[in-house]
């Protein structure tokens, strides 16, 4: 079997843009993978992603996609069609992580890198929360990246006493919360 890691990517501070970082908490805290994947908060490392890229056989990003498309429309793009998307991203972390990704593609071995994204509503507006576009279709985008999970063979089974998005959300505002 071979190694994948899911890394979330993003700005908690800035509304839409922390949901990578959510996304990728929500998944450690609620859900037991067999074999293991690693689950990494890639939060806004950028050029330190590389290493991820190189170490893992699969790597699947969870960020923001900057498009014309409809707030909350979700994506899995393989690396090449990100990379042909043009310059269209709207945040540094958008931009580093294609640079980096452009950067592996120059490599012997590297990960199958993908992009799991969603259409942001608000990437401006500081505030550590989802707008309700994004909260809404958080779900479905949990669902996405479990099912993609899956198809590599292997079996998601979800904890007794699922966390909420909510809840996960509060737990980056207080400190004093278990995360």
């Amino acid at each position: 079997m071979s190694s994948i890691a899911v890394i979330g990517v993003g700005n908690i501070l800035f509304c839409d843009d922390g949901i990578g970082v959510y996304a990728a908490k929500y998944l450690e805290i609620n859900y037991g993978f067999e074999p293991a994947i690693d689950i990494i908060d890639g939060g806004t490392l950028g050029f330190n992603l590389m290493r991820y890229f190189t170490h893992y056989d699969q790597v699947i990003i969870l960020d923001t996609l900057s498009t014309d498309e409809a707030a909350g429309t979700i994506y899995h793009l393989p690396s090449e069609v990100l990379l042909g998307l043009g310059d269209t991203r709207k945040t540094v972390h958008e931009v580093e992580v294609t640079q980096m990704i452009e950067l592996a593609s120059l490599m012997d071995e590297r990960a199958r890198i993908s992009v799991l994204g969603i259409i942001p509503w608000d990437i401006h507006t500081v505030a550590m929360d989802l707008s309700p576009t994004v909260k809404e279709q958080f779900g479905p985008f949990i669902q996405t990246l479990l099912k993609i999970v899956e198809e590599t063979g292997i079996t998601v089974t979800p904890n007794d006493d699922l966390r909420s998005l909510d809840g996960i959300i509060d737990s980056y505002r207080d400190p004093k919360v278990d995360r």
